[in-house]
């Protein structure tokens, strides 16, 4: 599956990861969705899309904090390009 792919399914893709789920969530405009299917789950890669949720609100503070739990450095591209890396990755 590639990230084009993941954004276009019609239904939740449950098969997959939380993460991905979320990242799913996300591109359909239901960023509380995927910031549920994320906040509980202590994997680093949860983590990775946690800090890519609260950048997209804004917080930067939390997303800074999301990231260093990830082990990963902050994003410096747009959103829809780190939605995309992310994708790509965890895939």
């Amino acid at each position: 599956m590639t990230a084009q792919e993941l954004q276009q399914l019609e239904a939740d893709p449950l098969e997959l990861s939380n993460s991905l789920r979320a990242l799913w969530s996300d591109a359909q405009g239901a960023w509380e969705a995927a910031h549920k299917l994320v906040q509980d789950d202590s994997s680093k890669e949860a983590a990775w899309v946690h800090a890519y949720l609260h950048r997209k609100e804004g917080e930067q503070g939390n997303a800074h904090y999301w990231y260093q739990r990830a082990e990963q450095p902050p994003f410096e591209g747009s959103l829809e390009e780190e939605w995309r890396h992310l994708a790509e990755t965890l895939l």
